[in-house]
């Protein structure tokens, strides 16, 4: 059995042993096992059951793993993406008004396109085009979204008729728990604790036990009966509409910007960027199962880290994780306890890490600085991952063109702008 595993996944070649790898598969677990939660309970604000949630969430984690590690032989883990996830609700779902059914079949022709770019040359056609300060104002926008969710979730801050927002009340046992949980979660990340987000949430939830304020319950037993309203639940019944094809164009930048910096980013840490290939492939497919199984677009996570930092260097490390997920389906009626309170610092911690994006932003040229000022202030401002982009992606070639940069304008680039503009036009002449 060792010598077979060793073969298929070159262990010794990579100077590497089968219990570091799994080792590090379980060290890679413990620091994301948070998504199976976090992810549901976002998706639940769309309308998918928590408990469903929780399932799909675990069944494409653990067939991304096997994808990932079968195919590509690398330590990368595929979870559903944070920051994706709260695209696919308050945008396509929300702001776009499609249901929840829908904004699946926009996942499953994304990750039909997604698999059209990696397994051609478009993808380095389509990542080089874009300038850098795009790209990262994308992250940096996405991340204040991201913690403005956490904030709501948590009551630190809510709607008000005058303000639009404001400050909630921090007597309530809920704002309580998600103050004392975040400062937990921030000194427990600082200090590099390994698991740090899941022993947070599990803190977070006993406080809320003792305070009476944890989640619903839902699930009294493990049961995958709930599962079968969101498993192969996409409709197509609006695929003719602007809203559908708006949220397809915009849901295959975003999987393919983010996707395509995070896999370049692990593999330059295991030196192994001649997987690049076969890796950005694997994600394509674990993308497009997500249609199919009930949930946002998976990821190329950037918890990676820690697997191989703990010693991974094949995809045995990543089908441990997988596997490990499996097993935390056992754990449903425990799982749907978390309150929102516990799960709210968590947002708002990874909010915090994507801002760190906005360093490598040139704000000195303000024909830069500008547009990546448009992306970031309103994905959260207009609650649209979607427009925020557009905006950024309009304002950029215009600005080149009224400076007299033409130059440093691309086809590539020019022909995604436009698709951008035209968006906005077909919104103003449908009436919205």
């Amino acid at each position: 059995m060792n010598q077979r595993l060793n073969r298929w996944f070159q262990i010794d070649e990579h100077n590497s042993t089968i219990k570091k790898e799994m080792m590090a598969g379980m060290v890679a677990f413990f620091t994301i096992v948070y998504i199976v939660i976090v992810n549901a309970a976002i998706l639940s604000d769309a309308g998918i059951p928590l408990v469903a949630g929780i399932i799909a969430t675990v069944f494409v984690s653990f067939l991304g793993s096997m994808i990932m590690g079968l195919w590509a032989n690398a330590p990368i883990l595929l979870v559903p993406g944070m920051g994706i996830n709260a695209m696919f609700v308050y945008t396509f779902v929300h702001s776009m008004g499609l249901m929840w059914q829908e904004a699946l079949a926009v996942v499953v022709l994304s990750g039909v396109i997604f698999c059209v770019i990696a397994f051609t040359k478009l993808a380095p056609i389509i990542t080089e085009s874009i300038p850098t300060s795009l790209k990262e104002a994308i992250a940096v926008g996405i991340g204040i979204f991201l913690t403005f969710i956490g904030l709501q979730q948590g009551g630190l801050v809510i709607s008000d008729e005058s303000t639009f927002v404001t400050l909630g009340n921090i007597s309530e046992a809920n704002v309580i728990v998600t103050i004392v949980t975040l400062f937990v979660a921030v000194t427990l990340f600082i200090r590099q604790v390994p698991g740090n987000f899941l022993i947070s949430i599990v803190f977070g939830t006993v406080l809320a036990y003792f305070l009476g304020v944890l989640g619903t319950g839902e699930a009294t037993s493990m049961s995958l009966a709930p599962y079968g309203e969101v498993f192969f639940g996409f409709s197509f019944s609006s695929w003719m509409t602007i809203a559908f094809m708006a949220a397809t164009f915009s849901l295959v930048m975003v999987i393919v910007f983010e996707n395509i910096g995070l896999i370049h980013g692990h593999l330059n840490m295991v030196g192994a960027p001649h997987k690049y290939k076969r890796t950005l492939q694997a994600n394509a497919v674990s993308v497009l199962s997500c249609g199919f199984l009930g949930t946002s677009p998976t990821v190329a996570t950037v918890e990676s880290a820690a697997g191989i930092a703990a010693g991974g260097r094949t995809g045995l490390t990543t089908i441990t994780t997988g596997f490990l997920f499996l097993g935390s389906l056992f754990f449903i009626p425990f799982i749907t306890m978390i309150p929102p309170s516990a799960i709210a610092p968590v947002l708002i911690i990874i909010g915090g890490l994507m801002m760190q994006n906005i360093q490598k932003i040139n704000l000195n040229d303000f024909s830069e600085g500008f547009p990546a000022f448009l992306v970031i202030v309103l994905i959260p401002l207009t609650y649209s991952i979607a427009d925020g982009i557009a905006f950024g992606f309009v304002a950029y070639p215009l600005l080149k063109l009224l400076l007299g940069k033409r130059r440093e304008l691309n086809t590539p680039l020019v022909i995604i702008s436009t698709l951008f503009f035209l968006n906005f036009v077909l919104q103003i002449w449908s009436g919205g």
